[in-house]
């Protein structure tokens, strides 16, 4: 398949269970965070595990994104087609990752995140053997505990290290405040926590000697407070592109800014009180995100909760609803995280103008990329 397939389809003949994508609110998306970021005097390097396609990836740099940040070598490769500024927000490990690495085009501006020595001195030989310079952002926890340092004096020892190490650029610190996934006014303490904490880190940083060119961090459900935080350059959200559920439920996002759904075909209703849907697991996932439980609601009857999922199956709680649902009948499921719904579909279904297209998934997979 092409990277679009601009043939005219007819959606009735695509196979459900599939990603619907409508392109024209998608722009819309892109269009008003990039309006945000300048308003603050922010850039936009969207991570694109949301979307893992060029087109969606060009459209988010014709919008106006300073970059892409990217996960895996194969994002990497496939959006050094597109931009020639990434962002691996990811540590590379192993000698077959960073030969991938270094293989992308010199043209462009590498920067990896991290948080250890030991994937510092394995970047820095690498950079020595290639002769090639490479960024390094140094991460931070800022309360999710997942990766990152968990204080400004470890950073500073990190980022000196960074400084020092032949074939290695400090070039600023990174976090991600994938914690704080709740509506205002809740998220207010969280956000004034992690504004201190970064504040006290860029002041350990310019007290030895390191001044930090980019302060990455952002997520999509603090998207519009990201010039809260005192110090912050540029911001990472991805799922802002398309939206989800728990975009609408933490308030970051509007039911007409939804550009993602996932088409799904009405496959039984023979059990009281439910009716069943060919998209399960492998085409919803299995995230709990939201706050009103189960797996995702349909579009046009939000009060229908898709209330449990097996590998091919979704189960529809129809029994507090009027509607009679009949099989063979289409409808449009918003899930609760749009990033891995995305990652199980083999191509999405687009519309864009009245007219419905096929569009790729280059980066989906984790094998390098032949353009």
């Amino acid at each position: 398949m092409s990277e679009l397939d601009r043939v005219m389809l007819d959606p009735q003949a695509v196979e459900t269970p599939v990603g619907y994508v409508d392109l024209g609110r998608a722009r819309n998306n892109a269009a008003k965070v990039v309006e945000y970021a300048n308003v603050h005097g922010l850039r936009w390097r969207p991570h694109v595990k949301t979307h893992k396609s060029l087109t969606i990836a060009r459209l988010q740099i014709e919008a106006g994104a300073s970059g892409l940040t990217v996960a895996t070598l194969r994002e990497a490769e496939v959006m050094s087609s597109v931009t020639d500024d990434l962002l691996l927000a990811y540590p590379p490990v192993g000698p077959n990752k960073l030969e991938r690495l270094f293989a992308l085009p010199h043209r462009v501006d590498l920067k990896v995140a991290l948080d250890s020595v030991d994937v510092l001195a394995e970047l820095g030989g690498a950079s020595v053997a290639t002769g090639r310079e490479l960024g390094v952002l140094v991460e931070q926890d800022m309360g999710m505990g997942r990766v990152g340092l968990p204080s400004p004096e470890a950073v500073v020892e990190l980022a000196q290290i960074a400084a020092e190490t032949p074939g290695i650029r400090f070039r600023g610190v990174m976090f991600y405040p994938g914690h704080i996934r709740m509506s205002e006014p809740e998220q207010d303490a969280h956000l004034e926590e992690v504004s201190g904490m970064v504040a006290d880190t860029l002041h350990a940083l310019l007290a030895a000697g390191l001044e930090p060119e980019i302060v990455s961090g952002g997520s999509t459900p603090t998207i519009w407070r990201s010039h809260e935080v005192e110090g912050l350059t540029e911001i990472r959200p991805g799922s802002c592109i398309f939206y989800d559920r728990e975009g609408l439920d933490v308030g970051v996002a509007d039911v007409d800014d939804l550009a993602y759904t996932v088409l799904a075909t009405v496959v039984s209703t023979a059990v009281p009180g439910r009716a069943v849907v060919d998209a399960g697991s492998k085409a919803l996932a299995k995230e709990s995100r939201g706050g009103g439980g189960g797996f995702g609601v349909l579009l046009d009857r939000p009060d229908i909760l898709v209330a449990s999922v097996s590998e091919e199956h979704g189960v529809l709680d129809v029994s507090e609803s009027d509607w009679v649902p009949r099989i063979g009948e289409r409808v449009r499921i918003i899930p609760n995280h749009v990033c891995v719904s995305v990652n199980l579909q083999d191509h999405l279904l687009t519309i864009d103008g009245g007219a419905h297209s096929l569009l790729s998934l280059e980066g989906r997979g984790r094998g390098p990329w032949q353009p």
